[in-house]
């Protein structure tokens, strides 16, 4: 991957950002700076891990490290009211809240199962490595980026306006839901040639990044993504062995 790969995704959810901007009743930039900053920053340090320690093992172990590092360093700089802002509690919103994210998040995966069972490819071999890696990294690094400090900092950017069962909902979702879908479709190869996966960046988007999205906000909580985030991931790994 090109290190202006980073830099393609944030200009595809530019039109979001400038949206987010004319729309929301209060704006302030220095925070969607952070953002763009962290972002680009995290992004860097995920791609320039194995780089600086080689493992020779199948996944980027140490970029997930140096990414969790980050995230960590910023979470505890802060206070503990915009640490539980983040999501970094032990706290949760109301049971009945809690309960609407994890029925919204178990019908978008059953539906995912069931999709996945017949498209995906089966019969690859079990591989302890990959287990290991999709029950820990992917979920802990992602959800600290994308619905955890990149949700909050875009929250302060772009105030929500928009409420669901006294949950509140702004541009920042929206903006954070779609960058995931576009992070894991769209990339620049080392000779700058463009791969543009449109199917994976809507499916992403509409199912899982919206499915864990929900929960990540009526929880309260990332952990509730985080577990949710990573049992999306042992899933597809289960059904492609099977």
């Amino acid at each position: 991957m090109s290190l202006f790969t980073p830099l393609l995704w944030i200009l595809l959810i530019a039109p979001l950002i400038v949206a987010a901007y004319f729309k929301s009743e209060k704006t302030n930039l220095k925070y969607l700076g952070f953002f763009i900053l962290y972002f680009l920053g995290d992004v860097f340090l995920q791609a320039s891990g194995k780089q600086l320690i080689d493992l020779d093992l199948k996944f980027n172990w140490v970029g997930k490290v140096l990414s969790l590092l980050l995230g960590l360093i910023i979470i505890f700089s802060v206070s503990k009211e915009e640490r539980i802002k983040i999501g970094f509690t032990s706290q949760t919103n109301s049971k009945s809240n809690v309960k609407f994210g994890l029925l919204v998040f178990f019908g978008f995966t059953f539906f995912d199962i069931i999709f996945k069972l017949i498209l995906f490819p089966k019969g690859a071999p079990f591989h302890l490595e990959t287990f290991l890696f999709q029950a820990t990294m992917p979920g802990l690094t992602e959800e600290i980026l994308f619905r955890g400090i990149s949700l909050w900092l875009l929250d302060k950017a772009f105030a929500p306006k928009w409420s669901y069962r006294g949950i509140r909902f702004g541009w920042a979702f929206v903006i954070v839901t779609v960058l995931f879908g576009v992070s894991h479709g769209a990339v620049l190869d080392p000779d700058l040639h463009l791969k543009f996966d449109i199917m994976t960046m809507v499916y992403l988007t509409l199912i899982s990044s919206f499915s864990v999205g929900v929960l990540r906000m009526f929880s309260g909580n990332l952990i509730y993504s985080i577990l949710g985030h990573n049992t999306i991931n042992l899933i597809n790994a289960v059904i492609r062995i099977l």
